[in-house]
């Protein structure tokens, strides 16, 4: 994505780069933990209905990819583009994002009978692509429309269809259960085999969905600050809407559970609210009342953010997948090799987790701060 750029000032966001750098970082760190049963609970996704902070990680950044899409698309008509080169950009882009995710996957020797097809980056190519499309050719007021349709049709699907095999939710089989959800059914019928979980995937087809709702709302939230609003209305607008997101969204939760596997509309209203009040804070801070130094180190992220994710994805799969002779003799993954012998034999679990998860994340932010004071930003 190109620079977004405050309207009312003329001056680079950077708060949408910082909350997109620390939002990387955490998503590194949650990620790469040494001992991840170990870990403590805020590092640790909820097993199934409910949230955890890390559970707010993935949407927080669909949501940036949305904000980031409606500064970079209006750029660059500004400059002339047409709306066909943008939607070719854009086609491309999302492709190229979900081939990346999947050749993750397949390191170092793809076994194309059994290779996981969905995943984060997928997600985000998938939401890209179909949110551009509509970011170019559907009005403001249409999008809000579409977002919720995604939001009530989704709701429909998971309450009132019945899953095959299995009967109907709430009367035959309960709410959202693990294995017998209309999500989990789609995904074994199309792509057993090659599911995550194996007889689901959290970044499932249908559920993809609502996740489509997730970027449309940043895309809009890009919208209000494009806008020729103060710098104040616009903080206070996100923070207000924010307030709104997190109470209706625990509301839902009553009917429509909170579950980040299932990517539910409770779900995407919750961290949509959570996420416009942490870039309404942020953008106070950074872009009013301008405290910015202690910024820098988080810009490293912010400012290739899709490069510093493939690049952990890509240590962390190597690690894992080559191995060396651990200290009893036997053949060990050198991840293993090197919490075992660095961090497990003198921390308990937990620490010994956390400083692994951490040492991991400052690796990856010495790679890309190497770019940082090059100059080098890595677009798709």
């Amino acid at each position: 994505m190109g620079p977004a750029n405050d309207s009312s000032t003329g001056e680079r966001l950077l708060s949408l780069d910082v909350l997109r750098g620390a939002t990387i970082a955490a998503m590194i760190l949650v990620n790469d933990a040494g001992d991840e049963p170990s870990s403590y609970w805020p590092l640790k996704h909820a097993e199934w209905n409910g949230w955890t902070p890390t559970d707010l990680i993935f949407p927080f950044f669909l949501f940036m990819v949305g904000v980031a899409m409606s500064f970079s698309m209006a750029s660059r008509l500004r400059r002339g583009e047409t709306r066909q080169q943008l939607l070719k950009h854009a086609l491309w882009r999302g492709f190229l994002i979900f081939a990346i995710g999947v050749g993750l996957h397949g390191l170092p020797w793809p076994n194309f009978a059994t290779i996981r097809i969905y995943g984060v980056l997928q997600r985000i190519g998938i939401c890209y692509t179909i949110s551009a499309i509509i970011a170019l050719y559907v009005g403001r007021r249409r999008q809000w429309a579409i977002a919720l349709s995604c939001l009530v049709g989704y709701w429909i699907i998971m309450r009132y269809v019945p899953v095959p095999g299995f009967g109907m939710p709430t009367r035959d089989i309960p709410l959202l259960d693990p294995d017998r959800n209309m999500v989990a059914w789609l995904d074994r019928k199309l792509l057993m085999g090659h599911l995550y979980e194996g007889t689901r995937d959290p970044e499932g087809l249908l559920s993809t969905i609502p996740a489509i709702a997730t970027n449309l709302l940043g895309l809009l939230t890009g919208e209000w600050l494009r806008s020729e609003r103060n710098q104040r209305a616009k903080a206070l607008g996100m923070a207000a809407f924010g307030g709104v997101g997190i109470v209706v969204g625990i509301v839902m939760n009553v009917w429509f559970p909170i579950n980040k596997k299932l990517w539910t509309s409770s779900f995407v209203v919750f961290t949509a609210g959570m996420a416009l009040v942490c870039l309404a804070l942020c953008y106070w801070l950074v872009d009013i009342q301008r405290w910015r130094r202690w910024t820098k180190p988080i810009l490293v992220f912010g400012a290739n953010s899709i490069a510093a994710y493939v690049f952990a994805d890509f240590l962390a799969i190597s690690l894992y997948r080559f191995h060396t002779q651990g200290m009893d003799g036997s053949r060990v993954p050198v991840a293993q090799f090197i919490y075992e012998g660095s961090f497990a034999s003198w921390l308990d679990p937990a620490n010994a987790s956390l400083l692994y998860a951490l040492a991991f994340v400052f690796v990856c932010w010495l790679a890309m701060a190497v770019l940082y004071l090059k100059k080098i930003f890595l677009k798709i």
